[in-house]
């Protein structure tokens, strides 16, 4: 008896998901059980069928699809493939690759997603390629800035987040010693959900563990290029859980 591919579609247009779930009923080793329309609907409907196979939009209304794989890290005790598939062009397509177990790109091409097909047949369905955990470890993660421009990160490259209040957005303080803006929509949690290094110290604050050299008078001592950072001030709401996290390194 032939595997049966359990699938979940995740993509803000309805008329791209009855288009995919079309294209996957000449696939008889695939059966569609959910799909949803925004990253947090998309979330419950992974975790309620534990699909074997995702078709993952890039950017969805709420989140991104990067977002939707960073908040899945923790909960994913299965093996589940990742399928990236996006309007953006092929240079978005090519940093995708390095994430997900494979790509489409939109409108779908039948023969494309024979390709995927054919792969994801061939791949021994107990190996890590593709797996969500193995997916995000040491990976490239896609943040959005205020003008809608992707960009890829890893975590080694950022040494905290900062909060401006006048502009309401977060920012992140890159190696290069240039700070990089996101999209006004993303939140302290998805900032904190891309890694496992980043930990939030005070409502206006994130930081990467990994640069922290000391703890000193409730103030972050970093390592270069983020040794000058004067205001990564601890609050006493996330004092404990930061320190508990350092002694934990």
């Amino acid at each position: 008896m032939e595997q049966i591919f359990r699938t979940v579609i995740v993509d803000d247009e309805e008329s791209a998901i009855d288009n995919l779930s079309f294209e996957l009923q000449r696939y008889s080793y695939v059966s569609v059980e959910g799909t949803a329309r925004t990253g947090s609907l998309g979330l419950k409907v992974i975790e309620k069928t534990k699909p074997d196979l995702l078709f993952l939009d890039v950017e969805l209304p709420d989140m991104t699809g990067m977002d939707v794989l960073a908040r899945l890290r923790d909960r994913i005790t299965w093996n589940m493939r990742v399928v990236f598939y996006t309007a953006y062009n092929k240079y978005v397509i090519d940093a995708l690759r390095s994430a997900a177990f494979d790509f489409l790109q939109k409108p779908v091409d039948s023969s494309e997603l024979q390709m995927v097909m054919s792969r994801l047949c061939e791949q021994n369905v107990k190996s890590d390629v593709g797996n969500v955990a193995a997916l995000l470890k040491d990976r490239p993660f896609m943040v959005m800035t205020p003008t809608g421009d992707l960009r890829f990160l890893r975590a080694s490259e950022i040494g905290y987040f900062r909060y401006l209040s006048n502009r309401k957005i977060w920012e992140a303080a890159l190696t290069d010693g240039t700070f990089l803006a996101l999209r006004r929509s993303t939140t302290a949690e998805q900032l904190c959900a891309y890694d496992s290094i980043f930990i939030q110290i005070h409502q206006s604050y994130i930081i990467n563990m990994h640069y922290l050299i000391m703890v000193q008078d409730n103030r972050c001592i970093m390592y270069p290029p983020f040794n000058a950072a004067e205001e990564l001030l601890i609050s006493r709401k996330y004092k404990k859980i930061m320190i508990e996290r350092f002694y934990q390194l």
